[in-house]
C-alpha cells in the first residue's frame, strides 16, 4: 500500500546585520520557518510566504526555489509516512527588534575563515577526521577518504579552501558521525549549533548557493541598505563568503563593472575619516533579478 506523502515548505531567510550573515529561525534556533503545503495555499511560494509570516512576523519579498529534498527516510512524523521538503532562499534586511535571527557561523563555525577562532575548530576537525579514516579496514578506502577530507577542508596539500563547498563539508562530517544530527553525543560533536531533522543541511545548501551567486549575480544588493559605503559593501561580501578580499582589487572590480554610483552624500559616522556614500545604479536596481553582473571574491592571501 502506498504511504502518504507530506510536502513541507521550508524558508531560508537570510540577512546581513553589522557585518554578520544571519538566518531567521524558530524553536529557539533549532528549525527554519516551515510548514506543510495546505489546500488553501494557491501556490508553493504563497505557502512558504504564509508560513514565514505566521511564524516570524517577517514579510518576505523575492524568493527563489533552492532544492527539493526527497530522501526515502525523510519524515516529519513517522506515522504520517514519507516527507518531501521544498526549500526556498529569500534575502531581506533584518531589524534589531526582531527575534529569531541567528548567526550563520553559530551553525557552521569552520566556514568563517575571517575569525581568529576558526583555526581551533578546523584543527579539531582534522584530528577527528584523521581518527575516522584510520579506523577504516581497507587501505584504498582510507586513502580515498583522506584525500576527500584534505580537499574539502584544505588540509595539508589538499589545495585551497573552496568557500562554495559548504554542503559537501557538512555531509562529510555527518558521514563521519561528527555532528549531533548524525547521532554523535552533543558533548563529542564538532562545535556547531544543532538543528532538528535536516534543517542544518538545508541551511548549508542555501549558504553554498548564495556564496556561488555573489560571484556572478548582484544578489548582495538585496542585503544592503539604500545607501552604503564601499567598506560596508566589502564587509557584507566578506561576511557571506567567510573570507577576506583584497581591498583595492575589490573596489576596482566594483567600479569597473558600473554597479554603483555616488550619491553625493557623506557618511560621517564611520568612526574615522568621513566616507562617500554609494547606491546601486538605477539600471542594476531595475534588472538585478535577471542580471549577470559579476561581483567576484578576490582572496587577499
Amino acid at each position: 500500500m502506498m504511504s502518504h506523502v507530506v510536502t513541507e515548505l521550508i524558508a531560508v531567510l537570510t540577512a546581513v546585520r553589522d557585518g554578520v550573515p544571519q538566518v531567521m529561525t524558530i524553536d529557539d534556533g533549532r528549525l527554519l520557518p516551515s510548514g506543510p503545503l495546505e489546500s488553501g495555499h494557491r501556490s508553493l511560494q504563497a505557502g512558504v510566504r504564509s508560513w514565514v509570516e505566521q511564524q516570524t512576523g517577517h514579510p518576505i519579498g523575492h524568493v527563489e526555489q533552492l532544492y527539493t529534498f526527497a530522501d526515502h527516510d525523510r519524515a516529519l512524523h513517522p506515522e504520517q509516512g514519507r516527507s518531501i521538503s521544498i526549500s526556498y532562499l529569500a534575502l531581506t534586511r533584518s531589524h534589531a527588534r526582531e527575534t529569531g535571527w541567528r548567526d550563520w557561523y553559530d551553525y557552521f563555525p569552520w566556514e568563517d575563515r575571517t575569525s581568529d577562532t576558526t583555526q581551533e575548530v578546523t584543527d579539531l576537525i582534522e584530528r577527528r577526521l584523521c581518527a575516522w579514516v584510520a579506523g577504516m579496514a581497507d587501505i584504498e578506502t582510507r586513502m580515498r577518504q583522506w584525500q576527500r577530507c584534505m580537499a574539502l577542508f584544505a588540509i595539508g596539500d589538499g589545495g585551497a579552501w573552496d568557500d562554495e563547498l559548504v554542503l559537501q563539508r557538512y555531509e562529510l562530517l555527518y558521514e563521519a558521525t561528527l555532528v549531533a544530527e548524525a547521532g554523535c553525543p552533543p558533548v563529542q560533536a564538532i562545535p556547531g549549533r544543532y538543528m532538528h531533522r535536516d534543517h542544518r543541511r538545508i541551511l548549508a545548501t542555501a549558504m553554498a548557493r548564495l556564496r556561488a551567486r555573489i560571484r556572478y549575480r548582484p544578489v548582495v544588493f538585496e542585503l544592503m541598505p539604500e545607501e552604503f559605503t564601499l567598506f560596508q559593501l566589502q564587509r557584507t561580501v566578506e561576511s557571506l563568503a567567510g573570507c577576506h578580499v583584497h581591498k583595492q582589487n575589490f573596489r576596482r572590480l566594483v567600479t569597473q563593472q558600473q554597479l554603483i554610483e555616488e550619491t553625493g552624500r557623506i557618511d560621517e559616522k564611520t568612526g574615522g575619516r568621513p566616507a562617500r556614500l554609494f547606491r546601486f545604479c538605477g539600471e542594476v536596481r531595475r534588472a538585478r533579478q535577471f542580471a549577470g553582473s559579476k561581483l567576484p571574491i578576490v582572496h587577499s592571501g
